[in-house]
Parts: C-alpha cells; sequence; structure tokens
C-alpha cells in the first residue's frame, strides 16, 4: 500500500474517533491522530508486502504480471542480486498498485528491479512461460532460484546476441518450473537506452505456443501486406513511368524495416549479433522513413506550388533525419529520446500539412488524409506511450504497426485513383486525337454506327493509298513495269527460294540496239514511246506466274523466271524477239531497219556459297558478247562454278 493509502486510513480513523467523541480536547485528538497515523503506516506496510502469484489453477489466458512485481529504481545501474535482497534494499521495492496492462518508466538512464512471487499448491510441478513483449530492452538479466537456495542468471536483451535468449523468440521469453507446494521469489534487472517498457504476462505453456504461432503469423500478414504494396507500385512505376510510385516504394519498404527493427525481427531474423545496430536500428529506420514520407508528400500534394514556404521547411526537414543516424551512432542516450520527440512533432506537422492541402481543394489531399491520418495518430499514440503520457497495452503498444497497416490499405486506393485519373487523361488525349483525324472525314455523322463505317472506311481509302505508294515506289513511270528497287528485292527473294527448293533461276538482260541514235532521230518522245512498246512485248510474253519483268534502267529492261533452266528462257527470249519484229518498228539508224534488242540470259541452281549478283554478272556478261557479236541476237551465259547449268555459249541469232 502507498503513503497515500496510508494517511487515508489513519484519516478515516481519526474522524470516526472524533464524531463519536465531540467532547475530546485539541491535545487529546492531536495524540490520537498520532497514534492512529502510526497504525495506518504500520497496516500499509503490512499490505505492502509482494502480492503472490498462484500459478497452479492458470488456466489457458495469460496473466498480466503489473500487478504482482515489486518495483526498485537503480539509479546508477550499479546495485547485484545480492544488493536487493539485503533487507535495507529489499525493504524499498515497492509493490505495484495499478492494473495496467504493462510497466512504463519511459525514457531514463536507470535501471529497474523487478521483484515477483510465484506459489505452486499443486502436488506436482508445473511449468510456465515468462513473456516480456517488448523487444528493445537493451539488457533483461532474469535470476531463478535453483534447489541449493542460490539463483542461475540469464542475462540477454536487444544488444546481447540472439543466442543468449533462453526461448527463440522475438520478445524476451524465459520457461519457469515451480516445485509441486513452492513459494519462489524471481528478480529481473532491466535497463535500456531507449524507452523501458514492461509488458509482462505469465502463459501456460500449450497457450504460449498457440500465442506465439499466430503472433507470427500477424507479423507476417502485415509483412506480407507491405511486400505487395511494394510490389504493386514497382510495377506502376514500371508501366506509368511516374515517379511518385517510386517514392511510396522507398517510404514502405523503409516503414517495414522499421516496424521489423521495434518488433524484434530483425535482431532476428537479420543481425542476431551486432549490439550498436540493435540499439540504433530502430531509430534509424523511423528517422529514414519520416524523410521518405517527406519527400513522399512533396511530390503527392505538391508542397513546392500549393504552399512554398513549408516546401522550404520539409526539406530542411528532410536534412535533419537523414543525418540523425549520425546522432545515433555517437551518442545513443543522448539523441534518442529527443529525436522520437521530434518524430512526435513532426507526425503533428504532416497531419496539419495534409489537412492545410485539402482546404485548398486538393484532389489527392483527400485521400491523403484519410490514410496518413490514421498512421499519424497511430505514431502519436505510440510516442506518447513510450514517453509514458499514455498508458501501455495491446493498442498503444502496436498503434503505429496498426495505423501502417491501415494506412497502406487506404493509401492503395488513393494511388489506385492516381492511375485511373492518368488513364482518363490518356484516353481523353487519344480520343481527342481520334476526333481531330475523324473531322477530316467528310460529312461525319453523329451516329456512333455511320461513325464506325467512316472509320472502316477512311481505313480502306488509307490502305489503298499505301498500296499505291508501294506500287508507286516499285513501278517505272514511264513504262508501267516495275522499277530497278521491286526487280532486286525480287532476285533476292526467288535466289533464296529457288536455293531452299534446289530450282533453276533464270535471268535475262535486254538492251535496244542503237537506241541513243533513235531517240537522237526521232526525238525524246517517240523514244518513251519506243520503250513503252517494248515493255509491252515483255509484258506480254513473260506472263507466268513468278516471272517478273522490269525496267532495269535507260533502255535496259530485264526479266526474271523462277523454275526456268538456260533452254526454256532462250525459247522465252525467242518469243520477245518475234513479238518484236512483228511490231516492225522502223530504225533508220540500225543496220536492221528496225528497232532490234541483244539479250544476255542466264540460269542456275543457287546455292549457299554464291550469290545474286553471279547470276546477274552472267547475263550481264552474256548481253555484251551478243553486242560484240553483232548485235540483235541472244546469248546465254555461262558460269564455270556451276556444273548442273544449261550448256553454254548457245546462241540464238535473232
Amino acid at each position: 500500500m502507498s503513503v497515500g493509502r496510508a494517511v487515508s486510513a489513519g484519516f478515516s480513523v481519526y474522524l470516526s474517533v472524533r464524531l463519536n467523541n465531540k467532547s475530546m480536547t485539541k491535545t487529546y485528538r492531536c495524540l490520537i491522530f498520532l497514534i492512529l497515523f502510526g497504525l495506518s503506516w504500520s497496516t500499509a506496510n503490512v499490505f505492502a508486502a509482494d502480492k503472490i502469484l498462484s500459478i497452479s489453477r492458470l488456466d489457458r489466458s495469460p496473466v498480466s504480471l503489473t500487478d504482482y512485481f515489486a518495483v526498485l529504481e537503480d539509479p546508477n545501474r550499479a546495485l547485484t542480486l545480492n544488493d536487493v535482497q539485503q533487507p535495507d534494499r529489499a525493504s524499498r521495492f515497492i509493490a505495484v498498485q495499478a492494473s495496467a496492462a504493462a510497466l512504463n518508466y519511459g525514457y531514463t538512464r536507470s535501471a529497474y528491479w523487478l521483484r515477483l512471487t510465484l506459489r505452486n499448491d499443486d502436488d506436482r510441478p508445473v511449468e510456465r512461460m515468462f513473456e516480456i513483449g517488448y523487444a528493445r530492452l537493451a539488457h533483461v538479466q532474469f535470476y531463478q532460484p535453483v534447489a541449493d537456495g542460490t539463483y542461475q542468471s540469464l542475462t540477454t536483451g536487444s544488444v546481447m546476441p540472439f543466442a543468449t535468449r533462453p526461448y527463440k523468440n522475438r520478445f524476451f521469453v524465459f520457461p519457469l518450473i515451480l516445485p509441486a507446494h513452492s513459494e519462489q521469489v524471481y528478480y529481473i534487472k532491466l535497463d535500456s537506452m531507449s524507452s523501458i517498457l514492461v509488458p509482462a504476462r505469465l502463459w501456460e505453456p500449450q497457450s504460449f505456443h498457440a500465442h506465439e504461432r499466430n503472433d507470427y503469423i500477424g507479423q507476417a500478414w502485415y509483412f506480407g501486406m507491405a511486400s505487395s504494396m511494394i510490389l504493386f507500385n514497382l510495377l506502376l512505376f514500371i508501366a506509368l513511368r511516374d515517379v511518385i510510385y517510386l517514392l511510396y516504394v522507398n517510404f514502405v519498404t523503409c516503414m517495414a524495416f522499421s516496424m521489423a527493427a521495434q518488433n524484434g525481427l530483425v535482431k532476428e531474423f537479420l543481425w542476431p549479433n551486432s549490439p550498436l545496430w540493435s540499439t540504433i536500428s530502430t531509430a534509424t529506420g523511423y528517422a529514414l522513413t519520416l524523410a521518405a514520407m517527406l519527400i513522399f508528400i512533396r511530390k503527392m500534394l505538391n508542397t513546392e506550388t500549393v504552399i512554398p514556404k513549408f516546401d522550404r521547411l520539409l526539406k530542411y526537414f528532410v536534412g535533419c533525419f537523414l543525418l540523425l543516424p549520425v546522432g545515433f551512432v555517437v551518442s545513443p542516450q543522448t539523441f534518442i529520446e529527443p529525436a522520437v520527440q521530434f518524430y512526435g512533432i513532426m507526425l503533428i506537422l504532416i497531419i496539419g500539412i495534409g489537412l492545410y492541402c485539402a482546404f485548398k481543394r486538393q484532389r489527392s489531399a483527400y485521400f491523403f488524409v484519410g490514410a496518413f491520418a490514421i498512421f499519424c495518430f497511430g505514431g502519436i499514440i505510440g510516442i506518447l506511450a513510450a514517453l509514458g503520457v499514455f498508458p501501455v497495452n495491446i493498442l498503444t503498444l502496436n498503434a503505429l504497426q496498426f495505423g501502417s497497416a491501415l494506412e497502406m490499405l487506404l493509401l492503395a486506393i488513393a494511388l489506385a485513383d492516381r492511375f485511373n485519373v492518368i488513364r482518363r487523361e490518356k484516353e481523353k488525349a487519344q480520343k481527342e486525337a481520334l476526333e481531330a483525324q475523324q473531322r477530316l472525314v467528310e460529312n461525319l455523322k453523329s451516329s456512333e454506327h455511320l461513325l464506325e463505317i467512316r472509320v472502316a472506311e477512311r481505313t480502306d481509302e488509307l490502305q489503298l493509298l499505301n498500296r499505291k505508294l508501294e506500287t508507286l515506289s516499285t513501278t517505272d513511270e514511264l513504262t508501267g513495269i516495275a522499277n530497278r528497287r521491286r526487280f532486286n528485292a525480287k532476285l533476292i527473294s526467288e535466289w533464296n527460294r529457288a536455293a531452299r527448293l534446289g530450282q533453276p533461276l533464270a535471268l535475262a538482260i535486254l538492251d535496244v540496239d542503237w537506241f541513243k541514235k533513235y531517240n537522237d532521230y526521232y526525238g525524246h518522245q517517240k523514244g518513251d514511246e519506243c520503250l513503252r512498246i517494248i515493255a509491252e512485248v515483255l509484258s506480254a510474253n513473260i506472263c507466268r506466274a513468278g516471272d517478273l519483268v522490269a525496267r532495269y534502267g535507260g533502255e535496259e529492261f530485264v526479266f526474271i523466271a523462277p523454275t526456268t533452266d538456260g533452254a526454256v528462257a532462250l525459247n522465252m527470249v525467242g518469243k520477245i524477239c518475234a513479238a518484236l519484229q512483228t511490231r516492225a518498228l522502223a530504225h533508220p539508224m540500225s543496220e536492221f531497219g528496225s528497232v532490234t534488242a541483244s539479250i544476255g540470259v542466264a540460269a542456275m541452281v543457287p546455292k549457299q556459297s554464291l550469290s545474286p549478283d553471279m547470276l546477274m554478272k552472267a547475263a550481264d556478261e552474256a548481253l555484251y558478247r551478243a553486242k560484240k557479236q553483232g548485235r540483235n541476237q541472244a546469248v546465254l551465259g555461262t558460269i564455270e562454278q556451276i556444273t548442273d547449268i544449261c550448256p553454254v555459249n548457245t546462241q540464238a541469232a535473232l
């Protein structure tokens, strides 16, 4: 019982006596008051004895140990177990008279000794699990009695290697076995460079294991949610190239790391043997989280334009948060508590900025306030609980994690809304572009059906124009037959096909004899007419599927005949010559009196080791020999390297 309760008890007795004896003198009343006060103080000391917890009938629900502890503050952190067991100091233990879920001593440089008395009334030993559900205690020294009356010491803590924990858990868990019909006193010494919170509970083992499994499943849900948000926003960033999604990924990553550090998961799974990092990881994580959060806020709320003065202040805060980890490394005890207070002030400022932007009717600010207000309030509650302002319970202890989970869910809606806005803007731009194109179509109708018809017609027209353009680009303007460009493409295509199938390919080059003299004598118009007639003769006689007639340049014409050997190609040339003689185009400047032509023919079976240029060169050399031998004739060229070619040096006089 506390001094206040002792005084209250003394006054109660005093008042009852005074009411029953109003004639008592002042001196006697004072004397009785002092006597009764002493009796009340003695009674208070009797009631201040440790409250004993009987664990033999403990059901599956855990028992909070807060009001079963007797507490002794150790300002110098120098007391040993032997010291606190001495009568003078043992009497200084103060029995806790609160029913809160945890002891809370805030940020302090003192160490605290806890004394706990447990009793087993059962006929058999009883096993229990003693849990301190707060992972940031730097040192936890647990003293449990052994059979010879001495104490066994177990020392662990966040700055100690994870292997020092007697039970592998993110919190501090100590298995206990109480002998039958026994009463044992346990001592726990705690100190930390951050806040000292002691949410201690006693569990029946099976219940604890079930709770432990559910606890880790809950943590897995949270970090799974964070991982999903990270992946989701990375995909949005890749798809949209909007940097805001990458900034949110940075924020969620830092937040997830901070929560893992605060909840003991970083110590358990990432850095089990790093004392310094175990001390500063949580504070560092929150500093980086707030820096990432401010950068994200500046982009999301466009503070540079909406509130430029505050935007400069936000840049300054970002720099401060990025520098804070240096202070944590230099002196954790000096910087961690002020940093936590700074975090709380910053969270309040962030809510204010969001509300101001919402007041300015900024669309994204509505979603931001809805999502981050929960997160910020959760953080503020957690900070005030750590500072000892709020009582510690499951809500205040996990307020930030609850707020972070809700923030991620709500902000997913905000980011999805941003995605929809971008999509709508893109669709609007595409629609405007389509409408601009549709305005070019004459007599546009409002009916959707008619619009589809017109678009289809326009598409067909464009396709027709494209085909015409393609035809024009591969057609000789004068004669209307294929030009050199189309011929070259056809030659390569037929060469590859013939090589693949092992079939012969024939090619002929036709040159009008003494065409320059004809052109000079009759003029260019007659010369052009002559070329058109020759093109007609070629097209009329080289008309099989797959054959191609083309004007190669000037007065030179060529044709390709797939699956054709030299003899067949020479026969085709004969038909051309006969048709040209039938036309009997007068040519006074020619030795033959009419328009004639010299033709070089070549045929071969293409191979991978050869090239189309060899076939072209063979036909060209045959043309050269035809001219040299008197013109007005066709010569079948030879390719000495190809053994399966048609007979060589064959000539056909025209």
